[in-house]
């Protein structure tokens, strides 16, 4: 579910930026949950409309490197605890695509075998989510430097997966 919380909250940094609903707006995060997630503006749209046509490079550099540190942020604002609100709604969302077989189209973790050139591990990609659970993984045509990044993150993904056997 981090790929839908981190995208939740990247959708509301542009609208905070913008000054426009969050209903109007979709963002689409990918890889692992923490600093190496990537957060891709490309795909990232206002009404349809692409953020990177809506903002400088300045603004969305500041929204990606926001939404890299939105749990923290969050957990500083409440002193003690977690951030577990967005985690539950995420979640919500989850239940709800598989529970109504809506296919919907959100970033979740997934196993790769080959997609995106990452084999063996779960890593967050957008997938259609229905009454069968992942029904599809869908492969974005990512630029060089998105793919660089997203194979950081499966690699920091990877390394954790090592430490915690």
């Amino acid at each position: 579910m981090a790929g839908i919380l981190d995208s939740s909250r990247m959708r509301t940094f542009i609208a905070q930026a913008l000054n426009v609903s969050t209903e109007n707006v979709h963002a689409m995060v990918l890889g692992g949950h923490g600093d190496t997630m990537v957060p891709l503006p490309r795909f990232s749209t206002v009404a349809g409309i692409p953020i990177t046509e809506l903002m400088s490079k300045e603004q969305i550099d500041a929204i990606n490197t926001r939404t890299c540190n939105g749990g923290a942020e969050i957990v500083k604002l409440l002193k003690t605890g977690s951030a577990y609100y967005a985690p539950a709604a995420a979640a919500v969302e989850m239940v709800a695509a598989i529970l109504l077989d809506k296919n919907k189209v959100v970033p979740c973790a997934a196993y790769l075998e080959g997609e995106y050139g990452i084999d063996g591990i779960f890593v967050g990609v957008p997938v259609k989510l229905g009454a069968g659970g992942i029904v599809e993984i869908l492969q974005l045509k990512l630029a060089e430097d998105e793919k660089a990044a997203l194979l950081k993150s499966a690699a920091s993904v990877k390394e954790l997966c090592g430490v915690l056997k």
